[in-house]
């Protein structure tokens, strides 16, 4: 693994280790059998998610099987004030229950989890009006600059030895990779999401970039590298931009880019091309209209912007857990909100492709090497973390796969930049997966 010389972080202190993800942590209290009507309440859940093929297994060993066909999970439910906090809000409920222990799943996570976001999608079309207001995501978090900081800190700077256990061992990349064949390593196919996005954005030897948001620095690299452009990179992750420039330097690279601590907001000049891989996430809608204006700003005549985002069909609130728990101020952007950054700044749009079974490969690879590393991560943190960030990325998996998510890749430039060329062939030219990675 490319570990540089970045430093890491203590969380020894026993009190940072256990309120890292704020979880609540109530004990099970498994002492009265199930009355008549808690069971009548957990039959009343399961017709609102759709009736999906999932029986419940009570704090007393009873069992209740679905009312339709066969059971493929089962769900434990330790007890009784369990079934009443998942009733009132499951949004919410399940993640805080399965991260504490108090919900246990018989059955492979991200299934589960695909079968019921499949199941609720088409069910809640019939919900009555007051489900749909109890059972409501709510908004996310602000992302105002101070805010925003703290967000990021939330959940990017948990530690880099974390995210080095489970990510890719080549750039060491926290988005989506591009599998141009199914069989691809994940350090073969994240290093053609960066061979990808250098291509749509016609970097030539000499150009400038600028960079919103550069994780752990993975695509400046890769762009000075190989292809011999000055970058500068922005970010207010502190744990990301220590391991980044330790990188940078070790690669000799440090005279070709700069990584400058600071808020995407206050990026200055001009650059020939504008690049955010897995921010706009973080950006909130509000914000968009000022995110276009720095964009038209920053690009030069013939400039090329790209924009890589997590995204949705429709506009919708993001699940009530992960952004209470590990991502706050997250809203992934539907086609249209994303579109509406290109028509406020009269860009034209040149690209469109959606990656979205990209990204469940993609967390399907990150889930297999988290799970090699979970007794190392309940060591760093708790077992309630662990239990959390396999929720998290099984229900990622689940989304992408079931539709609930989509992953965008849009390119556009100035509406009258005329120097650009007649097809997108010399993008497949030649395969961008690296050999013998």
């Amino acid at each position: 693994m490319a570990q540089g010389t970045a430093p890491k972080t203590d969380y020894s202190d026993s009190n940072t280790k256990a309120h890292v993800l704020s979880l609540p942590l109530e004990n099970s209290q498994a002492d009265r059998e199930p009355h008549s009507y808690e069971r009548w309440l957990i039959a009343k859940l399961m017709r609102m998610a759709g009736s999906p093929a999932i029986r419940f297994q009570l704090w007393n060993g009873e069992v209740i099987e679905p009312e339709q066909g066969p059971a493929r999970f089962t769900l434990h439910l330790k007890d009784h004030k369990a079934l009443y906090s998942l009733v009132a809000n499951p949004n919410l409920a399940f993640g805080d229950l399965y991260s504490a222990g108090r919900l246990e799943i018989d059955g492979d996570l991200p299934d589960l989890m695909e079968s019921l976001y499949r199941s609720v999608h088409a069910a809640r079309q019939k919900w009555p009006k007051w489900l749909d207001a109890l059972w409501k995501n709510h908004n996310p978090r602000a992302t105002g600059i101070s805010e925003a900081k703290e967000n990021i800190h939330h959940h990017y700077d948990l530690g880099n030895e974390f995210y080095q256990l489970w990510l890719d061992n080549a750039e060491m990349q926290y988005t989506c990779a591009y599998y141009e064949h199914p069989g691809n390593t994940l350090e073969q196919a994240q290093l053609a999401k960066l061979e990808h996005v250098c291509r749509k954005l016609r970097l030539r030897p000499g150009m400038t970039v600028v960079e919103a948001g550069c994780g752990w620095g993975g695509l400046a690299r890769y762009m000075a590298r190989n292809y011999g452009v000055k970058v500068h990179s922005y970010n207010i992750s502190r744990e990301q931009l220590a391991y980044a420039q330790a990188e940078s330097e070790r690669q000799g690279l440090d005279g070709l880019i700069t990584y400058v601590e600071d808020d995407y907001r206050n990026i200055t000049g001009q650059y020939d091309a504008f690049v955010s891989v897995g921010m706009l996430e973080h950006v909130g809608k509000e914000n968009y209209r000022a995110l276009s204006e720095l964009i038209k700003r920053s690009l030069k005549p013939n400039g090329i912007a790209l924009l890589h985002s997590i995204g949705r069909n429709r506009p919708m609130l993001m699940n009530a857990w992960i952004e209470k728990r590990i991502f706050p101020g997250a809203y992934p952007p539907s086609i249209g909100e994303f579109m509406e950054i290109c028509e406020h700044g009269d860009f034209s749009v040149l690209d469109v492709e959606n990656l979205r079974l990209h990204y469940a490969q993609t967390l399907s690879h990150w889930t297999e090497r988290f799970e090699a590393n979970a007794e190392r991560v309940t060591e760093m943190y708790d077992e309630h973390f662990t239990r959390a960030w396999r929720l998290y990325l099984a229900g990622s998996i689940a989304a992408f796969r079931a539709g609930s998510l989509q992953l965008f890749q849009v390119v556009f430039t100035h509406g009258d930049n005329n120097q650009l060329p007649q097809s997108r062939q010399d993008l497949y030219a030649f395969p961008a997966t690296p050999e013998g990675n």
